[in-house]
């Protein structure tokens, strides 16, 4: 069964096969960086008194903050105090359980995404990642520092001019086609591990691969929870109900539309493939069974004219005329041995062996 073919946009902010390890990094304290753009230059900075971000934001050009770590709760109710942030916003950036959406709060938009990584071994892991889209800056919430927006980063910081002519709403639309485009990088190691253990399933019908089957379907669907919504969420942002999402910024954010469909689409396949190897498995051990069964029948066959045999001559009568013959036991062994050959001719003759 063939697996679908993985597409991956020119804009990534990872090179191609580029894994992103989600968890191994989980911060022991809130990290905020802060890059402030404009048509001449780009700085970078690390933020230890969040009312520095308020000083940045009003400036001419484009403040993007990022946070990694969500440890530091009182230094992130700050930030959010300073940046003008509803409450509900902020107690949804720390319940980190929440599906992807988005939500207008006039002064700015709070988009909820699914980033997906290597928790470690083959397992996948997910990241809730939280944007704050205003007029003239970006706030990026992440889980841990995984290092996810350094592509973005390292371009913004060479070519600032781009991304200031494109205004803030470009920059929310990299992050997210970061994220998306990183779905197909975890998606094509996933799909090794299917093939993988479609081949085995066919090979060997075990428990433990059936085992591995029920741990791959569950997976699935927890990636198609955390997934599917986002189509609305880009859906959403595509149509353009606020003014801070610009219409040259809609050209991408297609394009980042249709990503999403491939991506959902390429986890239904998934998720099919994955029914079907049910069916495989069971398959395979009832032709596994058979042919077991088909052995044993082949052997009691071959033995039931024989023990009729053994069986005439093991009665104890007196007079039988062949127990007196010299030759009598080397004939009747002759004989079976004669209607076993016989018997595997035939059996091999109509290709049941």
């Amino acid at each position: 069964m063939a697996r679908p073919t993985q597409k991956r946009s020119r804009k990534a902010g990872l090179p191609p096969g580029t894994p992103v390890h989600i968890g191994e990094r989980k911060s022991e304290t809130t990290r905020l960086m802060l890059l402030h753009y404009d048509e001449r230059e780009a700085v970078e900075k690390r933020i230890e008194d969040v009312e520095e971000c308020q000083t940045f934001r009003d400036r001419p050009g484009v403040t993007w903050i990022n946070v990694a770590g969500m440890h530091d709760v009182a230094r992130l109710e700050r930030l959010g105090k300073t940046l003008g942030l509803h409450p509900l916003v902020i107690e949804d950036i720390f319940s980190t359980d929440q599906r992807p959406k988005t939500e207008n709060y006039g002064e700015y938009l709070y988009i909820v995404l699914k980033a997906l990584g290597n928790g470690g071994g083959e397992e996948i892991a997910t990241e809730q990642i939280s944007l704050i889209l205003g007029r003239n800056f970006v706030v990026s919430f992440l889980e841990s520092d995984s290092g996810l927006f350094n592509g973005v980063k390292d371009r913004l910081l060479k070519n600032p001019a781009h991304y200031v002519k494109s205004g803030a709403d470009y920059l929310a639309y990299a992050l997210m086609d970061t994220v998306v485009d990183n779905y197909f990088v975890i998606f094509e190691r996933l799909g090794d591990r299917i093939e993988a253990l479609q081949e085995a399933l066919i090979a060997r019908p075990e428990p433990e691969n059936l085992r591995s089957l029920n741990a791959l379907k569950r997976e699935i669907l927890y990636l198609r929870k955390s997934v599917w919504p986002l189509r609305e969420v880009v859906s959403a942002l595509q149509r353009g109900d606020s003014p801070l999402v610009q219409k040259g910024t809609g050209l991408y954010l297609r394009d980042l539309y249709d990503h999403t469909i491939h991506v959902i689409d390429t986890i239904e396949t998934y998720r099919d493939m994955l029914s079907g190897m049910m069916d495989i498995y069971l398959s395979s051990l009832s032709i596994r069974l058979n042919e077991v069964m088909k052995v044993l029948t082949i052997i009691a066959t071959i033995f039931m004219p024989l023990s009729f045999i053994v069986g005439i001559y093991g009665m104890n009568f007196r007079y039988m005329p062949e127990l007196g013959w010299r030759w009598g036991y080397p004939l009747v062994l002759v004989v079976m041995a004669a209607i076993a050959g016989a018997m595997l001719m035939y059996f091999r003759r109509k290709k049941w062996i």
